[in-house]
């Protein structure tokens, strides 16, 4: 959590973007105090905030609004539609994010098939993907297309076209 309300709001404070009017928290007083001090760290500790945390069971409907200032929690209704509203927010932000990682994840595991051949490094792989469009393009590449690429021996190109067969 640190590293994304950093980066996203000291591009705020240092006047790269529009100040939001209400952030909105994924969790409890926990997380909700650890946001307000990271924001603090980076100036911007007038923005409000409101944590979203699961109520009792983790039940859809149970949620609890956090303050940061002190404030007891809120219970809405489950019928309440600002619930509704903020749990669409708080599920959309989770599929966005899970997402992100398994795109990540996904790409890194493209880059090891290529890693795991001895002389293949990070600088290596970018050139391949890049050459050939992808790790598909690399399998389909002849050892002559391969030597082409930069940074590629004849050699090498020959334990690549081997190792992806």
């Amino acid at each position: 959590m640190r590293q994304a309300l950093e980066r996203r709001y000291g591009k705020v404070a240092a006047g790269e973007g529009v100040c939001p009017d209400l952030i909105l928290i994924d969790g409890g007083k926990g997380q909700v105090s650890a946001a307000r001090a990271i924001l603090a760290e980076v100036g911007l500790e007038s923005v409000a905030m409101v944590g979203v945390a699961k109520g009792e069971g983790r039940k859809a409907g149970l949620e609890t609004l956090i303050f940061p200032d002190g404030r007891e929690g809120l219970a809405l209704g489950g019928e309440s539609a600002a619930l509704h509203l903020i749990v669409e927010i708080r599920d959309e932000a989770h599929r966005f994010a899970i997402t992100g990682h398994r795109a990540k994840r996904g790409k890194a595991r493209v880059g090891s098939k290529l890693e795991d051949i001895p002389g293949v490094g990070p600088s290596r792989r970018r050139n391949l993907l890049a050459a050939f469009g992808g790790l598909d393009g690399v399998r389909e590449a002849t050892v002559e297309d391969l030597c082409r690429v930069e940074g590629v021996s004849r050699k090498l190109a020959e334990q690549i076209h081997a190792a992806l067969r």
